[in-house]
């Protein structure tokens, strides 16, 4: 056997130092296209929680836009068990609210009107994490000299070296010892109340309060947001259970200042659901205990700072009321990766000013979208119900821009 040439040592070095901070769904995802379509990186994932807990055990729920669903399918990281499709959205303005003649307050989006199999699926954050970080794991294991899982390892610090802003130093990350790496993507998110507070923000002064409904005359697969007068109020399908009963993911957001839920007992709150939600959405006959949590925005006013990218809850933390803040993080995982491809260090400066244009369009769109949502709900002028109501009959009324939203809700901003 011949020793290598220098070219073909030079090619089999890797080309790319990149660390991803946070084993979350983004951070995973992210590792795990970045290990596939970026065969001369060194790829290693960091994460304060061991790799032996069991992430499959956490219930919280997570809504996925089908753009996301087809992305993780195509990384073999889909769950065969354990996810609902939605095949429908009814997004409706409860009372008061206009009355029209042959119309409703409503627009009712359909995975069949679209030429889709779904308009997205629900399923437990546990769930989709484990079979990431299955999925990643045997990445490692089949490359282990370039991919490197680093569990139970916090990172105390991701700074950029060679001065403020600077790319040709690269970034050193602090997770007991400090190390350089070309790249540090940052996907640490955690909720609202939890974070430092970022260059853009606002607290809506709502609360969230979710939890699990089981339902009796409702449609398998049917997603429903109600827009109320104290705030949005979501359902969203759940497989169904052992006994074949229908459940649904609960979020409900109201005013922290004057919480209307906190004093209700469970049968209150099943009775005031009841009169809040629409007829298609079934009966509330059951509801687990409620957590919640604050609501507000707080996002960076760009995802590039020198070497670092910060992508998910980490670029971006907005209000449940579209259910999109994963949906984003993932589309902005994808896009760095799909930059990344057939790079080089040297050329990460122009490669991520280019990123950063890309991807504001559909990042602002929905930062504005959601952001303005939000802060209706805290407004109390006259007619303001009835508004968007009249609003939403005429989205229903114009097929060509009921689809084009349905578009932008599965696929993000093209």
């Amino acid at each position: 056997m011949t020793d290598p040439t220098p070219r073909q040592t030079a090619l089999a070095a890797p080309a790319w130092r990149i660390a991803v901070v946070g084993a979350g769904p983004a951070g995973l995802a992210l590792a795990l296209q970045a290990a596939q379509q970026l065969p001369r990186a060194e790829i290693s994932l960091f994460d304060a929680r061991p790799a032996d807990q069991d992430v499959a055990a956490d219930p919280r729920t997570l809504a996925l836009a089908l753009g996301s669903v087809q992305m993780l399918r195509r990384l073999g990281a889909w769950p065969t068990a354990g996810v609902q499709p939605i095949t429908e959205v009814l997004v409706s303005q409860a009372p008061p609210t206009v009355r029209l003649r042959h119309a409703d307050a409503a627009v009712r989006l359909s995975a069949a009107d679209e030429g889709v199999p779904m308009l997205g699926a629900v399923l437990s954050y546990g769930t989709l994490v484990a079979c990431l970080q299955q999925a990643w794991q045997a990445a490692e294991a089949a490359q282990p000299q370039r991919l490197h899982s680093r569990f139970g390892q916090p990172v105390n610090d991701v700074r950029p070296l060679g001065g403020p802003g600077s790319v040709a130093g690269g970034v050193e990350v602090d997770a007991g010892i400090a190390e350089r790496f070309d790249l540090a993507v940052v996907a640490e998110g955690g909720v609202f109340a939890e974070q430092a507070r970022k260059a853009v923000i606002h607290d809506y002064r709502q609360t969230a309060w979710v939890g699990t409904a089981t339902l009796s005359g409702a449609t398998p697969g049917l997603a429903v947001e109600r827009f109320t007068r104290d705030g949005p109020l979501a359902l969203l399908p759940l497989p169904p259970a052992a006994d074949g009963s229908l459940r649904v993911a609960l979020v409900w957001c109201v005013p922290s200042d004057d919480d209307p839920v906190a004093p209700l007992t469970d049968d209150q709150r099943i009775a005031v659901l009841n009169t809040l939600l629409p007829e298609a959405a079934g009966t509330v006959v059951a509801l687990s205990p409620l957590k919640h949590f604050a609501l507000g925005l707080n996002a960076e006013r760009t995802l590039v700072d020198g070497a670092i990218v910060r992508i998910g809850n980490a670029a971006q933390t907005l209000h449940p009321v579209a259910g999109q803040g994963l949906n984003l993080g993932l589309r902005d995982a994808a896009a760095l990766v799909h930059a990344l491809r057939g790079a080089a260090p040297d050329r990460l400066a122009p490669l991520l000013r280019r990123l950063e244009w890309q991807r504001g369009p559909d990042r602002w769109s929905m930062i504005a979208a959601t952001d303005f949502l939000a802060r209706s709900f805290t407004w109390r002028w006259p007619g303001l119900p009835a508004a968007r109501g009249l609003g939403l009959a005429a989205l229903q009324a114009l097929p060509p821009l009921k689809s084009a939203l349905a578009r932008q809700m599965m696929f993000g901003r093209r």
